[in-house]
Protein backbone atom coordinates (compact mmCIF):
# COMPACT_ATOMS: atom_id res chain seq x y z
CA UNK A 1 0.00 0.00 0.00
CA UNK A 2 1.96 2.64 -1.25
CA UNK A 3 -0.90 5.88 -0.52
CA UNK A 4 -1.84 7.14 2.82
CA UNK A 5 -5.43 7.73 2.38
CA UNK A 6 -7.55 10.67 3.09
CA UNK A 7 -11.16 9.41 4.08
CA UNK A 8 -14.09 11.98 4.68
CA UNK A 9 -17.41 11.33 6.20
CA UNK A 10 -20.14 13.47 5.64
CA UNK A 11 -22.57 13.77 8.50
CA UNK A 12 -19.55 12.96 10.85
CA UNK A 13 -21.21 14.39 13.77
CA UNK A 14 -23.62 11.24 13.49
CA UNK A 15 -24.09 9.11 17.09
CA UNK A 16 -22.91 6.10 14.64
CA UNK A 17 -19.25 7.38 13.73
CA UNK A 18 -17.57 5.43 16.90
CA UNK A 19 -19.19 2.45 14.69
CA UNK A 20 -17.17 3.71 11.72
CA UNK A 21 -14.11 4.35 13.57
CA UNK A 22 -14.28 0.89 15.14
CA UNK A 23 -14.59 -0.40 11.81
CA UNK A 24 -11.39 1.47 10.52
CA UNK A 25 -9.12 0.31 13.25
CA UNK A 26 -10.12 -3.06 13.33
CA UNK A 27 -8.76 -2.62 9.37
CA UNK A 28 -5.41 -0.49 10.02
CA UNK A 29 -3.20 -3.12 8.77
CA UNK A 30 -5.63 -3.03 5.37
CA UNK A 31 -5.80 0.96 4.87
CA UNK A 32 -2.95 3.14 5.57
CA UNK A 33 -5.01 6.32 6.67
CA UNK A 34 -3.28 9.64 7.09
CA UNK A 35 -6.06 11.81 7.23
CA UNK A 36 -10.18 11.05 8.78
CA UNK A 37 -11.96 14.16 8.34
CA UNK A 38 -15.10 14.56 9.91
CA UNK A 39 -17.98 16.52 8.57
CA UNK A 40 -20.68 18.09 9.62
CA UNK A 41 -22.90 21.24 9.57
CA UNK A 42 -23.83 24.08 12.25
CA UNK A 43 -26.42 22.68 13.65
CA UNK A 44 -24.33 19.79 14.15
CA UNK A 45 -21.55 21.15 15.56
CA UNK A 46 -22.13 20.12 19.36
CA UNK A 47 -22.75 16.66 18.35
CA UNK A 48 -19.44 16.70 15.56
CA UNK A 49 -17.39 17.97 18.63
CA UNK A 50 -18.70 15.27 21.04
CA UNK A 51 -17.69 12.32 18.77
CA UNK A 52 -14.96 13.89 17.04
CA UNK A 53 -12.97 14.20 20.36
CA UNK A 54 -14.01 10.79 21.46
CA UNK A 55 -12.88 9.74 17.82
CA UNK A 56 -9.75 10.83 17.91
CA UNK A 57 -9.57 9.34 21.66
CA UNK A 58 -10.19 6.11 20.33
CA UNK A 59 -7.32 6.11 17.78
CA UNK A 60 -4.54 7.62 20.45
CA UNK A 61 -5.99 4.17 21.64
CA UNK A 62 -5.14 2.29 18.94
CA UNK A 63 -2.07 3.81 18.98
CA UNK A 64 -2.36 4.53 15.87
CA UNK A 65 -0.80 7.93 14.11
CA UNK A 66 -3.73 8.74 12.29
CA UNK A 67 -4.97 12.73 12.07
CA UNK A 68 -8.58 12.97 13.23
CA UNK A 69 -9.95 16.62 11.58
CA UNK A 70 -13.19 18.38 12.39
CA UNK A 71 -14.50 20.52 10.22
CA UNK A 72 -17.73 22.69 9.13
CA UNK A 73 -16.20 23.22 6.45
CA UNK A 74 -16.74 20.46 3.89
CA UNK A 75 -15.09 22.13 0.26
CA UNK A 76 -11.87 22.02 2.88
CA UNK A 77 -12.52 18.33 3.77
CA UNK A 78 -13.24 16.86 0.26
CA UNK A 79 -10.09 18.84 -1.58
CA UNK A 80 -7.90 15.25 -2.51
CA UNK A 81 -10.14 13.33 -0.62
CA UNK A 82 -9.97 8.79 -1.82
CA UNK A 83 -12.81 8.22 -0.69
CA UNK A 84 -16.12 10.42 0.81
CA UNK A 85 -18.11 8.20 2.84
CA UNK A 86 -21.95 10.19 3.66
CA UNK A 87 -24.18 9.62 6.78
CA UNK A 88 -26.25 12.70 7.02
CA UNK A 89 -29.64 13.34 7.81
CA UNK A 90 -31.05 16.54 6.43
CA UNK A 91 -33.29 18.00 8.87
CA UNK A 92 -31.42 16.11 11.87
CA UNK A 93 -34.27 13.76 14.23
CA UNK A 94 -36.70 16.24 13.73
CA UNK A 95 -37.17 16.03 10.62
CA UNK A 96 -37.63 11.61 11.02
CA UNK A 97 -39.96 12.60 13.40
CA UNK A 98 -42.16 14.34 11.21
CA UNK A 99 -41.59 11.87 8.76
CA UNK A 100 -42.93 8.70 11.16
CA UNK A 101 -45.77 11.17 13.07
CA UNK A 102 -47.53 12.66 10.29
CA UNK A 103 -48.38 9.62 7.63
CA UNK A 104 -49.63 8.12 11.20
CA UNK A 105 -51.88 11.22 11.68
CA UNK A 106 -53.40 9.75 8.27
CA UNK A 107 -53.82 6.36 9.46
CA UNK A 108 -50.76 5.16 7.49
CA UNK A 109 -47.59 3.78 8.20
CA UNK A 110 -45.12 5.68 9.24
CA UNK A 111 -41.07 4.82 8.40
CA UNK A 112 -37.98 6.03 7.79
CA UNK A 113 -37.17 4.33 4.39
CA UNK A 114 -40.72 3.51 3.56
CA UNK A 115 -43.72 4.87 2.78
CA UNK A 116 -44.30 8.70 2.74
CA UNK A 117 -41.50 9.49 5.52
CA UNK A 118 -38.87 7.72 2.96
CA UNK A 119 -40.21 9.21 0.03
CA UNK A 120 -39.71 12.88 2.07
CA UNK A 121 -36.50 11.62 2.93
CA UNK A 122 -35.18 10.98 -0.35
CA UNK A 123 -36.41 14.41 -1.46
CA UNK A 124 -34.30 16.11 1.16
CA UNK A 125 -31.67 14.23 0.75
CA UNK A 126 -31.00 13.92 -3.10
CA UNK A 127 -30.48 17.94 -3.33
CA UNK A 128 -27.72 17.51 -1.39
CA UNK A 129 -26.01 15.04 -2.49
CA UNK A 130 -25.90 15.94 -5.63
CA UNK A 131 -24.46 19.35 -3.96
CA UNK A 132 -21.54 17.16 -2.55
CA UNK A 133 -21.17 15.77 -6.25
CA UNK A 134 -20.58 19.18 -7.48
CA UNK A 135 -17.81 20.05 -5.00
CA UNK A 136 -16.05 16.56 -5.83
CA UNK A 137 -15.62 17.09 -9.23
CA UNK A 138 -13.92 20.24 -8.32
CA UNK A 139 -11.87 18.74 -5.16
CA UNK A 140 -11.66 15.04 -5.20
CA UNK A 141 -12.38 13.99 -8.83
CA UNK A 142 -11.11 10.51 -8.04
CA UNK A 143 -12.63 10.33 -5.16
CA UNK A 144 -15.29 6.78 -4.53
CA UNK A 145 -18.41 7.79 -2.55
CA UNK A 146 -19.57 5.73 -0.48
CA UNK A 147 -23.58 6.27 0.80
CA UNK A 148 -25.06 5.02 3.74
CA UNK A 149 -27.45 7.56 4.01
CA UNK A 150 -30.91 6.58 3.29
CA UNK A 151 -33.08 5.77 1.18
CA UNK A 152 -29.76 4.18 0.36
CA UNK A 153 -30.84 2.84 -3.20
CA UNK A 154 -32.61 6.24 -4.09
CA UNK A 155 -29.81 8.20 -3.29
CA UNK A 156 -27.32 5.83 -4.76
CA UNK A 157 -29.02 6.42 -8.05
CA UNK A 158 -29.95 9.54 -8.23
CA UNK A 159 -25.89 10.27 -7.39
CA UNK A 160 -25.00 7.94 -10.58
CA UNK A 161 -27.51 8.55 -13.24
CA UNK A 162 -28.32 12.37 -12.39
CA UNK A 163 -24.75 13.37 -10.62
CA UNK A 164 -23.02 11.65 -13.35
CA UNK A 165 -20.56 10.05 -10.22
CA UNK A 166 -19.67 6.68 -11.44
CA UNK A 167 -17.67 6.10 -8.75
CA UNK A 168 -20.44 5.51 -6.44
CA UNK A 169 -21.27 2.41 -4.21
CA UNK A 170 -24.72 2.59 -1.58
CA UNK A 171 -24.39 0.47 1.51
CA UNK A 172 -27.09 -1.11 3.97
CA UNK A 173 -26.13 -3.31 6.70
CA UNK A 174 -29.80 -5.29 6.18
CA UNK A 175 -28.07 -8.06 4.11
CA UNK A 176 -24.99 -8.13 6.68
CA UNK A 177 -27.96 -8.76 9.56
CA UNK A 178 -29.55 -11.73 7.18
CA UNK A 179 -26.48 -13.35 6.45
CA UNK A 180 -25.83 -13.71 10.18
CA UNK A 181 -29.09 -15.01 10.99
CA UNK A 182 -28.73 -17.34 7.96
CA UNK A 183 -25.60 -19.02 9.48
CA UNK A 184 -27.35 -19.43 12.97
CA UNK A 185 -30.61 -21.06 11.06
CA UNK A 186 -28.33 -23.09 9.67
CA UNK A 187 -26.35 -23.85 13.29
CA UNK A 188 -22.97 -22.40 11.45
CA UNK A 189 -20.55 -20.20 13.08
CA UNK A 190 -21.36 -16.66 11.53
CA UNK A 191 -17.56 -16.34 11.04
CA UNK A 192 -17.29 -19.66 9.68
CA UNK A 193 -18.21 -18.57 5.79
CA UNK A 194 -19.96 -22.05 5.28
CA UNK A 195 -22.27 -20.70 2.69
CA UNK A 196 -23.07 -18.82 -0.30
CA UNK A 197 -25.86 -16.09 -0.54
CA UNK A 198 -27.25 -14.27 -3.39
CA UNK A 199 -29.25 -11.14 -2.75
CA UNK A 200 -30.78 -9.46 -5.30
CA UNK A 201 -33.73 -6.28 -5.87
CA UNK A 202 -33.80 -2.88 -4.10
CA UNK A 203 -32.63 -0.91 -0.94
CA UNK A 204 -34.71 -2.85 2.01
CA UNK A 205 -36.51 -4.39 -1.05
CA UNK A 206 -34.45 -7.64 -1.76
CA UNK A 207 -34.42 -11.09 -1.56
CA UNK A 208 -31.71 -14.09 -1.54
CA UNK A 209 -30.87 -17.30 -2.19
CA UNK A 210 -28.29 -19.57 0.09
CA UNK A 211 -25.99 -22.26 -0.60
CA UNK A 212 -23.99 -24.91 1.53
CA UNK A 213 -20.82 -25.21 1.28
CA UNK A 214 -21.02 -28.52 -0.71
CA UNK A 215 -23.16 -26.76 -3.13
CA UNK A 216 -27.02 -27.94 -1.99
CA UNK A 217 -29.29 -25.04 -2.21
CA UNK A 218 -30.42 -24.77 1.41
CA UNK A 219 -33.57 -21.39 0.76
CA UNK A 220 -35.58 -24.18 1.65
CA UNK A 221 -34.55 -25.35 4.43
CA UNK A 222 -34.17 -21.72 5.97
CA UNK A 223 -37.47 -20.70 5.14
CA UNK A 224 -38.43 -23.53 7.26
CA UNK A 225 -36.19 -22.58 10.25
CA UNK A 226 -37.05 -19.01 10.51
CA UNK A 227 -40.64 -18.82 9.56
CA UNK A 228 -42.49 -22.37 9.72
CA UNK A 229 -44.83 -21.39 12.70
CA UNK A 230 -43.53 -24.66 14.48
CA UNK A 231 -39.58 -23.23 14.35
CA UNK A 232 -37.71 -22.32 17.04
CA UNK A 233 -36.65 -19.76 15.12
CA UNK A 234 -39.79 -18.57 14.17
CA UNK A 235 -41.37 -19.05 17.99
CA UNK A 236 -38.40 -16.86 19.39
CA UNK A 237 -39.66 -14.32 16.85
CA UNK A 238 -35.23 -13.51 16.34
CA UNK A 239 -34.84 -10.12 15.08
CA UNK A 240 -32.44 -9.29 12.12
CA UNK A 241 -33.25 -5.76 11.84
CA UNK A 242 -32.92 -3.48 14.94
CA UNK A 243 -36.26 -1.26 13.93
CA UNK A 244 -38.61 -3.57 12.62
CA UNK A 245 -41.02 -5.74 14.70
CA UNK A 246 -40.42 -9.50 13.80
CA UNK A 247 -44.10 -10.43 13.31
CA UNK A 248 -44.00 -13.97 11.09
CA UNK A 249 -44.50 -13.76 7.64
CA UNK A 250 -47.70 -16.08 6.10
CA UNK A 251 -44.87 -19.35 5.94
CA UNK A 252 -46.77 -20.79 3.00
CA UNK A 253 -46.69 -17.75 1.10
CA UNK A 254 -42.75 -17.89 1.60
CA UNK A 255 -42.19 -20.86 1.24
CA UNK A 256 -44.17 -20.70 -2.04
CA UNK A 257 -41.82 -18.06 -3.63
CA UNK A 258 -38.99 -19.95 -2.71
CA UNK A 259 -36.74 -17.04 -1.87
CA UNK A 260 -35.68 -15.39 1.67
CA UNK A 261 -37.66 -11.58 1.82
CA UNK A 262 -35.45 -8.98 3.93
CA UNK A 263 -37.14 -7.66 7.23
CA UNK A 264 -38.66 -4.69 5.16
CA UNK A 265 -40.56 -6.78 2.92
CA UNK A 266 -43.07 -7.17 5.97
CA UNK A 267 -44.46 -3.68 5.39
CA UNK A 268 -45.57 -5.10 2.02
CA UNK A 269 -46.30 -8.80 2.89
CA UNK A 270 -48.03 -8.28 6.08
CA UNK A 271 -48.82 -5.18 6.30
CA UNK A 272 -52.77 -4.95 8.17
CA UNK A 273 -49.98 -6.23 11.30
CA UNK A 274 -47.28 -3.47 10.76
CA UNK A 275 -49.79 -0.77 10.52
CA UNK A 276 -51.45 -1.65 13.84
CA UNK A 277 -48.19 -1.53 15.38
CA UNK A 278 -47.38 1.58 14.33
CA UNK A 279 -50.24 3.43 14.54
CA UNK A 280 -50.37 2.30 18.54
CA UNK A 281 -46.50 3.69 18.63
CA UNK A 282 -47.94 6.81 17.01
CA UNK A 283 -50.33 6.98 19.91
CA UNK A 284 -47.94 6.32 22.67
CA UNK A 285 -45.30 8.54 20.88
CA UNK A 286 -43.28 5.66 21.21
CA UNK A 287 -42.60 6.00 17.16
CA UNK A 288 -38.87 4.82 16.16
CA UNK A 289 -37.91 8.17 15.66
CA UNK A 290 -38.56 9.33 19.53
CA UNK A 291 -37.42 6.13 20.52
CA UNK A 292 -33.95 6.55 18.63
CA UNK A 293 -34.03 10.26 19.77
CA UNK A 294 -33.60 9.20 23.61
CA UNK A 295 -31.27 6.86 22.58
CA UNK A 296 -28.82 9.30 20.91
CA UNK A 297 -29.12 11.67 24.07
CA UNK A 298 -28.08 8.99 26.21
CA UNK A 299 -25.69 7.93 23.66
CA UNK A 300 -23.55 11.62 23.74
CA UNK A 301 -24.06 11.80 27.22
CA UNK A 302 -21.81 8.75 27.18
CA UNK A 303 -19.32 9.99 24.26
CA UNK A 304 -18.80 12.85 26.75
CA UNK A 305 -16.64 11.15 29.05
CA UNK A 306 -13.18 11.74 28.41
CA UNK A 307 -12.20 8.29 29.09
CA UNK A 308 -14.17 6.55 27.19
CA UNK A 309 -12.00 5.49 23.71
CA UNK A 310 -13.91 2.42 23.02
CA UNK A 311 -17.62 2.03 21.20
CA UNK A 312 -20.11 1.58 23.78
CA UNK A 313 -22.25 -1.17 23.64
CA UNK A 314 -25.47 1.04 23.82
CA UNK A 315 -25.07 1.67 20.34
CA UNK A 316 -26.17 -1.44 19.24
CA UNK A 317 -29.72 -0.39 20.20
CA UNK A 318 -29.27 3.27 17.66
CA UNK A 319 -29.95 0.46 14.89
CA UNK A 320 -26.66 0.69 13.05
CA UNK A 321 -25.34 -2.44 13.55
CA UNK A 322 -22.96 -4.21 11.25
CA UNK A 323 -22.52 -0.65 9.71
CA UNK A 324 -18.62 -0.75 9.90
CA UNK A 325 -18.19 -4.52 8.76
CA UNK A 326 -19.95 -2.67 5.26
CA UNK A 327 -18.35 0.61 5.07
CA UNK A 328 -15.03 -0.01 6.28
CA UNK A 329 -14.90 -3.82 3.98
CA UNK A 330 -15.88 -1.68 1.02
CA UNK A 331 -12.94 0.61 0.99
CA UNK A 332 -10.64 -1.53 1.97
CA UNK A 333 -11.80 -4.04 -0.68
CA UNK A 334 -11.53 -0.89 -3.23
CA UNK A 335 -8.41 0.05 -2.02
CA UNK A 336 -6.40 -3.37 -1.71
CA UNK A 337 -8.40 -4.87 -4.89
CA UNK A 338 -9.64 -7.79 -2.49
CA UNK A 339 -12.27 -8.94 -4.69
CA UNK A 340 -14.70 -9.19 -1.40
CA UNK A 341 -18.23 -10.91 -1.87
CA UNK A 342 -20.16 -8.22 -0.80
CA UNK A 343 -23.83 -6.83 -0.99
CA UNK A 344 -24.29 -3.22 -2.69
CA UNK A 345 -26.06 -0.99 -4.81
CA UNK A 346 -25.00 -0.53 -7.98
CA UNK A 347 -25.97 0.14 -11.63
CA UNK A 348 -27.93 -3.12 -12.35
CA UNK A 349 -26.34 -3.40 -16.43
CA UNK A 350 -28.69 -6.22 -16.86
CA UNK A 351 -27.76 -8.11 -13.26
CA UNK A 352 -31.86 -8.17 -12.98
CA UNK A 353 -33.43 -8.51 -16.13
CA UNK A 354 -36.94 -7.27 -14.79
CA UNK A 355 -35.57 -3.75 -14.17
CA UNK A 356 -34.16 -1.02 -16.32
CA UNK A 357 -30.33 -1.52 -17.23
CA UNK A 358 -29.47 1.88 -16.00
CA UNK A 359 -31.21 1.81 -12.41
CA UNK A 360 -29.41 1.30 -9.35
CA UNK A 361 -30.01 -2.28 -7.45
CA UNK A 362 -28.95 -4.34 -4.40
CA UNK A 363 -27.27 -7.35 -5.50
CA UNK A 364 -24.42 -9.20 -4.39
CA UNK A 365 -21.15 -8.23 -5.95
CA UNK A 366 -17.45 -8.76 -6.43
CA UNK A 367 -15.60 -5.74 -4.46
CA UNK A 368 -12.72 -4.76 -6.80
CA UNK A 369 -10.18 -1.76 -7.67
CA UNK A 370 -12.48 -0.80 -10.34
CA UNK A 371 -15.52 -1.18 -8.33
CA UNK A 372 -18.74 -3.45 -8.22
CA UNK A 373 -19.24 -6.25 -10.40
CA UNK A 374 -22.38 -7.91 -9.40
CA UNK A 375 -23.22 -11.80 -9.75
CA UNK A 376 -26.14 -11.95 -12.47
CA UNK A 377 -29.66 -12.86 -11.33
CA UNK A 378 -31.88 -13.05 -13.90
CA UNK A 379 -35.32 -12.60 -13.99
CA UNK A 380 -37.93 -13.08 -10.48
CA UNK A 381 -40.64 -14.73 -10.21
CA UNK A 382 -43.96 -13.07 -11.44
CA UNK A 383 -44.86 -12.82 -7.17
CA UNK A 384 -41.72 -10.65 -6.71
CA UNK A 385 -41.25 -9.00 -9.76
CA UNK A 386 -44.68 -7.49 -10.17
CA UNK A 387 -43.59 -5.49 -6.65
CA UNK A 388 -40.22 -5.01 -7.54
CA UNK A 389 -41.24 -3.04 -10.83
CA UNK A 390 -43.72 -0.92 -9.24
CA UNK A 391 -41.12 -0.24 -6.27
CA UNK A 392 -38.74 0.93 -8.67
CA UNK A 393 -40.91 2.90 -10.89
CA UNK A 394 -41.65 4.63 -7.57
CA UNK A 395 -38.03 5.30 -6.88
CA UNK A 396 -37.38 6.90 -10.28
CA UNK A 397 -40.40 9.01 -9.93
CA UNK A 398 -39.29 10.30 -6.36
CA UNK A 399 -35.48 10.89 -7.79
CA UNK A 400 -37.35 12.99 -10.47
CA UNK A 401 -39.51 14.70 -8.15
CA UNK A 402 -36.83 15.71 -5.60
CA UNK A 403 -34.74 16.70 -8.37
CA UNK A 404 -36.83 19.06 -10.61
CA UNK A 405 -39.57 20.21 -7.59
CA UNK A 406 -42.18 18.65 -9.79
CA UNK A 407 -45.26 18.58 -7.35
CA UNK A 408 -47.48 16.32 -9.93
CA UNK A 409 -44.54 13.91 -9.91
CA UNK A 410 -44.67 13.85 -6.18
CA UNK A 411 -48.21 13.18 -5.97
CA UNK A 412 -47.89 10.54 -8.80
CA UNK A 413 -44.80 8.89 -6.64
CA UNK A 414 -47.39 9.23 -3.36
CA UNK A 415 -50.18 7.16 -5.46
CA UNK A 416 -47.49 4.37 -6.71
CA UNK A 417 -46.44 3.81 -2.93
CA UNK A 418 -48.08 0.79 -1.97
CA UNK A 419 -47.95 1.75 1.69
CA UNK A 420 -49.93 5.03 0.69
CA UNK A 421 -52.24 4.52 -2.49
CA UNK A 422 -54.56 6.97 -3.88
CA UNK A 423 -57.27 8.38 -1.39
CA UNK A 424 -58.92 10.95 -0.26
CA UNK A 425 -56.22 11.70 2.18
CA UNK A 426 -53.14 11.02 -0.22
CA UNK A 427 -53.00 15.22 -1.78
CA UNK A 428 -53.65 16.67 2.03
CA UNK A 429 -50.73 14.43 3.64
CA UNK A 430 -48.85 15.30 0.45
CA UNK A 431 -49.60 19.26 0.81
CA UNK A 432 -48.54 19.00 5.35
CA UNK A 433 -45.54 17.03 4.34
CA UNK A 434 -44.28 19.79 1.83
CA UNK A 435 -45.28 22.61 4.51
CA UNK A 436 -43.19 20.62 7.68
CA UNK A 437 -40.11 20.22 5.69
CA UNK A 438 -40.37 23.56 3.98
CA UNK A 439 -37.28 24.63 5.44
CA UNK A 440 -35.05 21.42 3.45
CA UNK A 441 -36.71 21.68 0.25
CA UNK A 442 -35.90 24.67 -2.25
CA UNK A 443 -36.96 22.95 -5.38
CA UNK A 444 -40.50 23.09 -3.92
CA UNK A 445 -40.69 26.13 -2.47
CA UNK A 446 -42.89 28.18 -4.81
CA UNK A 447 -45.79 25.31 -4.34
CA UNK A 448 -45.22 25.12 -0.53
CA UNK A 449 -45.81 28.97 -0.71
CA UNK A 450 -48.56 28.82 -3.02
CA UNK A 451 -50.39 26.10 -0.53
CA UNK A 452 -49.64 28.26 2.28
CA UNK A 453 -51.03 31.39 0.63
CA UNK A 454 -54.22 28.61 0.80
CA UNK A 455 -54.23 28.02 4.26
CA UNK A 456 -51.93 24.59 4.07
CA UNK A 457 -50.10 24.48 7.92
CA UNK A 458 -48.40 21.81 9.40
CA UNK A 459 -49.90 20.78 12.55
CA UNK A 460 -47.61 19.03 15.19
CA UNK A 461 -49.72 16.80 17.80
Amino acid sequence: MSKKLKIVTIGGGSSYTPELMEGFIDRADKLDIKELWLVDIEDGREKLEIVGAMAQRMVKAAGLDWEVKLTLDRREALKDADFVTTQFRVGLLDARVRDERIPGKYGLIGQETNGAGGIFKAFRTIPVILDIIKDMEELAPNAWLINFTNPAGMVTEAAIKVGGWKRTIGLCNVPVGSTKQNHEAMGYDEHDDKMFMKYAGLNHFHWHRVWDVDGTEVTDKIIDQLYHPESEFAKNKLKEVKNINPINYNYEQVKDLGILPCGYHRYYYITRDMLEENLENYKNHTTRAETVKQTEAELFELYKDPNLDYKPEQLTKRGGTHYSEAACELIASIHNDSRTVMVVSTENNGTITDLPYDCAVEVSSVITSHGAEPFNWGSFPPAARGPLQMMKAMEETVIEAAVTGDYNKALHAFNINPLITSGTYTKPMLDEMLVANKNYLPQFAEKIAELEANGVVYKPE
